[in-house]
């Protein structure tokens, strides 16, 4: 089979449609155990299942280098063999206050846990991180909209790698 029907093929198969791999090269260590969890278990979650469809880029899967750049937000694309396919690149400006925010709910939710908390403050806590989470969810795929297609739950997993990607803005 040429190589312009393989990638056609794989570009028909949803299942190729997704992260296989999520390198956060910048990635600086995080400012507490529960936070480094928080990132550690957004990758592992995402790895699991996503959808993540880069308009116009045939095959996959792919890995996502996720980094930030200069006060951008920079999603660089690889095949399965690791070459360039795509570099997206998103200002942050629009984040910025849902970053700060959720920052806010999770040190919140930490000294809660750590200071042994009621379970109703807890839980109050988590549907604030999981209305941050919605949010920032709707913002990304909004920004990404007509350039890559992902499902809700992979948007949600990214924005928590994108929050873990900067501890202060």
């Amino acid at each position: 089979m040429p190589d312009r029907a393989k990638a056609q093929a794989a570009a028909e198969d949803p299942a190729l449609r997704r992260l296989a791999r999520i390198i956060l090269p910048d990635a600086a260590p995080l400012p507490s155990a529960h936070a480094d969890a928080d990132r550690r278990q957004a990758v592992e979650d995402l790895l699991a299942g996503n959808f993540f469809d880069p308009l116009g880029v045939p095959g996959g899967p792919f890995a996502l280098y996720l980094s930030v750049r200069e006060g951008r937000l920079v999603f660089d694309l690889r095949d399965p063999e690791e070459a360039p396919v795509r570099a997206l690149v998103l200002a942050l400006g629009p984040f910025r206050r849902l970053i700060k925010d959720y920052h806010l709910i999770v040190e919140s939710h930490e000294r809660a846990v750590d200071g042994g908390g009621y379970e109703a403050s807890i839980q109050a806590i988590d549907m604030g991180r999981r209305g941050l989470h919605n949010e920032g969810a709707e913002l990304l795929s909004e920004r990404l909209a007509g350039r890559v297609g992902l499902d809700f739950e992979t948007a949600r997993r990214l924005f928590t790698l994108i929050c873990a990607l900067h501890q202060r803005i």
